[in-house]
């Protein structure tokens, strides 16, 4: 197959396939990206697998996040990449990037899961966004995520409330008001960093609304070190009291910059949540040392199979400790300790492939 080829196919495969297919399609796109992806190749190689090698898609070569930082992985030559996301800053100052193309498969799997998860009662709710947009920040996913959102589901009434100079609480504390007084159900998106500054503002103000019923928030990333900590069931506690909203409606997403597709809970009743995944991206849960899959009730590295990801490589090893459920994962923070171990393991092995 072509780009043009597996492009389409992919994008015909997120938007009529099921689960059934998926180890057809994952074992297709493995084939593609092992001969059009150069750095890719070069650490399948380097593990000894090939596509003729490989028949179980749990076998496709994980390739370990931190390695976006130190590699290109793109099946086009990059000047041809419309779009290049960048993870955050880290301490190296290193970012990884993931290329693409154009953002076709991309926004397809994020509206029709985002959909799906967030809004399955509703074609459109107003939106008020605590993140920039694609603007000020062009190499943000997220940016592009938020805005695709608002701008494919949001009623004219959606707006972002951050700029440079923070959040616009004014403005959103009468966006919010105006809905308690229409009565129409009002959704709150962003980082989940901006959104503990609001509820820290409201608090310091002693302000709470009611908000309509059908009212949601979702929040996603975490905040260390950029906000004020609270553990996982307060924050959640704290969103419910301050809008009069159920926690089964405060929804988090999980999504990295080196994937293309976001992983969602049902609500926050009980945290964690288990997250769960469409049918085009599966996930394992993983002892990094073995590579394999830990058993129920235990926790490990999660590797997620991305087949929205078609440019760059479907499957990544995170540095996110993950734990199996019969439904999903739940998600349990960064690596420490022998996991990390594991993981830094792993980015040595693939350094040491490209010399």
């Amino acid at each position: 197959m072509n780009f043009k080829q597996i492009k389409q196919y992919i994008y015909q495969f997120i938007e009529n396939g099921s689960s059934d297919d998926f180890p057809t399609v994952a074992l297709k796109l493995f084939e593609y990206q092992f001969n059009n992806n150069r750095d890719y190749k070069r650490f399948c190689l380097s593990q000894g697998k090939t596509p003729q090698t490989i028949n179980d898609w749990k076998d496709i070569p994980a390739v370990p996040i931190n390695a976006f930082k130190h590699a290109t992985f793109s099946t086009i030559p990059i000047e041809d990449a419309q779009f290049i996301y960048m993870t955050s800053g880290t301490t190296s100052g290193i970012k990884g990037k993931n290329y693409h193309k154009d953002l076709d498969v991309y926004d397809l799997a994020m509206t029709s899961f985002f959909k799906k998860m967030f809004l399955p009662d509703y074609s459109e709710i107003e939106m008020a966004i605590l993140f920039p947009s694609p603007k000020e920040l062009p190499s943000s996913s997220l940016a592009h995520y938020l805005e695709v959102a608002k701008s494919t589901f949001g009623t004219k009434n959606s707006a972002i409330y951050i700029d440079n100079s923070g959040i616009q609480y004014t403005k959103l504390i009468q966006a919010l008001r105006q809905s308690e007084t229409n009565g129409t159900p009002f959704s709150l998106l962003g980082a989940s960093y901006s959104i503990v500054h609001l509820m820290e503002y409201l608090e310091e103000h002693n302000l709470t609304f009611i908000l309509p019923e059908g009212s949601r928030i979702l929040d996603t990333g975490g905040y260390k070190n950029r906000s004020k900590e609270l553990p996982q069931q307060e924050f959640y506690d704290k969103l419910s009291n301050i809008f009069n909203i159920s926690k089964n409606m405060c929804i988090n997403m999980y999504g990295v910059t080196e994937l293309s597709t976001q992983f969602y809970d049902k609500g926050n009743q009980i945290s964690p949540s288990i997250k769960f995944s469409p049918h085009w991206c599966r996930s394992r849960v993983v002892n990094p040392m073995t590579m394999k899959d830990v058993s129920y009730n235990e926790k490990g590295i999660l590797i997620h199979y991305d087949l929205a990801n078609y440019n760059s490589v479907a499957t990544i090893m995170m540095e996110d400790v993950g734990e199996p459920t019969e439904q999903g994962f739940i998600l349990h923070g960064r690596t420490e300790g022998s996991l990390a171990k594991g993981c830094s393991l792993a980015v040595e092995e693939f350094l040491n492939s490209k010399n």
